[in-house]
Formats: structure tokens, sequence, C-alpha cells
């Protein structure tokens, strides 16, 4: 196709310049321990700083897979393996997204059930997740609710979820009375890494990439990293 505006993916495209075929980049994969106060996203029009800030070294084309909010922290997978990243992405594929949420009170089992079956935000329903209790505060009842005059003292849950719609999280906890006060992600698919610094940035193994390609499906696939 030769019309004006067209791009080409030297990924999966056979591109030629005088016809000589211009090589494949290498794939390359990358998972970031985000902090608080980025932006997810390659460019911010507002100036703010964005988790490219943080990938060291020459900034090769990568790009965040998914969201993570400007005010929450944990990982994220950077890419440039367009195929793998949408699959990551789409919510058919059902690759889980853990989250550890302090939310404000206690959440009690109606609440935890409630958050399990799916509640509705903007208007559509989520699918079900994976909920449990992490911590309470000590001292802390389990059927203590700010909106039923009760305390508001701290709570730890851990949520598993696989759509990705923005602020999922945030706003199913809120839809259920107990609003986020601090949200982190800490797996993505089959990848965790508890030893990952806030702020560094470290290659994914090999081993690493061929987990994050069953899990979407590519099993087939070889994985090149540079």
């Amino acid at each position: 196709m030769r019309e004006l505006g067209t791009r080409a993916d030297a990924a999966h495209d056979d591109i030629r310049v005088d016809g000589r075929r211009i090589g494949t980049p290498s794939r390359i994969y990358l998972l970031l321990n985000k902090p608080r106060g980025f932006v997810t996203t390659r460019f911010d029009p507002q100036g703010r700083p964005t988790v490219l800030d943080l990938v060291p070294g020459p900034r090769e084309y990568v790009y965040p897979v998914g969201r993570l909010d400007f005010d929450s922290e944990g990982l994220l997978l950077l890419t440039n393996d367009g195929e793998l990243a949408a699959r990551l992405m789409h919510p058919r594929h059902r690759v889980d997204r853990v989250y550890e949420a302090q939310v404000q009170g206690v959440p009690d089992e109606a609440d935890l059930r409630r958050l399990a079956r799916g509640v509705v935000i903007d208007g559509r329903r989520t699918a079900p997740a994976m909920v449990r209790l992490r911590g309470v505060r000590p001292g802390a009842r389990r059927t203590e609710r700010p909106d039923r005059g009760g305390s508001d003292s701290p709570a730890t849950i851990e949520m598993t979820v696989h759509e990705g719609r923005s602020r999922q999280v945030r706003k199913m906890c809120l839809a259920v009375g107990h609003p986020v006060l601090r949200l982190r992600r800490i797996r993505i698919g089959p990848i965790a890494d508890h030893s990952l610094k806030i702020g560094a940035c470290r290659p994914l193994t090999t081993r690493e990439v061929a987990m994050l390609k069953r899990s979407a499906g590519l099993q087939g696939r070889k994985a090149i990293r540079s």
C-alpha cells in the first residue's frame, strides 16, 4: 500500500529500501517497579515525569503495557513486542493482574463477596475477581465501616483482575465503600519480583518471556531479547 500516511510495522512487515530488506529489530522486554508520581506513557503534554524517565541507557522504542495510575506503584512491563502487548492487555486472554490495596475501613465478608462477583463501575459490571483480606491494623474489627459510623482503620486486600479497565481496582473498592489509600501491583501474569527496588528497571529473562508468552497464548513463538 502506497497511500500517504500508511505506517509499517518493522516486526511484521517486509520493508525494503532500494530492494534491500530492513532487518527486524531485536525484541526488548523490561520489568519496571514504578513509583508513585510517574505517568504511564511515553510523553506527557503536562510535562510530568513518565515511566520512560526511569528506563536506563538509550531509550529504545519501548512502550508500557497497559495502565498504572499516576498515584499507583508496582510492576509494569515495557516492550516493543506489539503482538505480545496486545494479547496481555486483551481481557479475552485472561492474564491476571494482582494488586495489593490499602483501603479505608475494614471490608466485611459481604464486601469481599461483592468485589469477587463483580460490581458496576462506569455503567458496566466488572468480571469476577479473586479477593482476599491480607491484613488489618491491630485492634480493628472486620465489621468496621466508615459509612456506618465505625472506625476508618485501614486494611489491606489482595485483588486479582484480568480486565485492565481504567482505575478499575480503585473504582471497585470505592463502589463497596472502601476508598483506596495506596495501590501497588505485585504480579503480572506469571511475573513477580519482590526484590526489584522502587524505581528500578531490569530486562526479563528468556524464561520469563517464555512464561509471559504462554500465559498470552503464544506458546509456540520463540522469545528473542536484546
